[in-house]
């Protein structure tokens, strides 16, 4: 048997005359952690929307768990998880009702949704808030809440959309930990972000989107590899004085971007490219060297940056 779970060709989304998803084709394979990265109107969103079964194609074909979610949408919401961009818990009730008033949209017992509460609110770090009502929750521990009950049902893969917005730089590594837990367990994971370091964290593959298409797809480090040199040297100057100075640059690394705030040398050699800086007395105000991100992968795709 395959282990392909999604298969999308041609796929396309539209709003009227808006062509939200314009024609793209990825496989999800079993048990991996597969993502879409771009920016805020990529597609993102509405692709997710479309392989949950809440949202019907406009074309192309679809293949979700080996049905079609435009004829079987109600049997493939019954394996699948799902994970929305901002969570929907009800906040009159208590951590553990919410997950067990979802379990009953399963037609779970109560036997069976008890014994997968006390075993979710464990994975979830939230045992000893059980009784807790949702609206006395930090936003991490909503998140965890809100996976937690995508889990009730036992899906076959968990689909989340931007997982970690909102949260602060801790909450974001809690929740980072959960999901590579799961993973390691033998969930598949299908999630959204525009956060590079998120998809470089989480994914083993990936594609990055820009309206409505791919731009490339790959294992995050196979696309620093390809669209990337292994470093970058970030060079920043007083306002305005950039573009007077990007010209000067080009001979000093592989590649030159010009920011609105910065300056960016793409090198394999950066002492080399520091050097020439130097030697041409040009004074930036702070210079820093980092390795090469999928930000710059992105970058390079499109010639904008990710975070506009």
């Amino acid at each position: 048997m395959s282990d392909t779970l999604i298969s999308a060709s041609n796929l396309q989304k539209r709003f009227g005359d808006f062509e939200a998803v314009a024609g793209i084709d990825f496989e999800v394979r079993q048990g991996e952690s597969f993502g879409f990265l771009g920016p805020n109107g990529a597609g993102k969103t509405s692709t997710m929307r479309m392989i949950g079964a809440v949202s019907p194609r406009s074309g192309g074909d679809l293949s979700v768990l080996g049905l079609d979610p435009g004829e079987s949408g109600a049997e493939l919401r019954a394996r699948i998880g799902v994970v929305p961009q901002r969570d929907n818990l009800d906040d009159e009730l208590t951590v553990s009702e919410n997950l067990y008033v979802y379990g009953r949209y399963f037609d779970l017992k109560r036997p069976t949704i008890e014994a997968r509460t006390k075993e979710l609110l464990e994975f979830a770090q939230l045992s000893d808030r059980a009784d807790a009502q949702v609206e006395t929750l930090s936003g991490g521990m909503k998140r965890r809440l809100t996976i937690a009950r995508a889990l009730i049902n036992e899906p076959e893969m968990l689909l989340l959309d931007e997982p970690t917005t909102g949260l602060d730089p801790q909450a974001r590594h809690v929740l980072w930990d959960r999901l590579y837990r799961l993973k390691q367990r033998g969930v598949t994971l299908i999630l959204t972000t525009h956060y590079m370091d998120e998809a470089e964290q989480l994914c083993d593959r990936l594609v990055v989107m820009d309206k409505g298409v791919i731009a490339a797809e790959g294992a995050p480090h196979q696309l620093i590899a390809k669209y990337a040199s292994r470093e970058v040297v970030e060079l920043r100057f007083p306002v305005g004085v950039e573009a007077d100075l990007s010209a000067e640059f080009g001979h000093m690394a592989e590649r030159v971007e010009a920011l609105p705030d910065r300056i960016l040398l793409y090198t394999d050699d950066t002492d080399r490219s520091i050097s020439m800086v130097e030697d041409h007395h040009l004074e930036p105000e702070t210079m820093l060297v980092r390795r090469s991100s999928l930000e710059d992968v992105f970058l390079r795709l499109t010639g904008r940056s990710l975070i506009d």
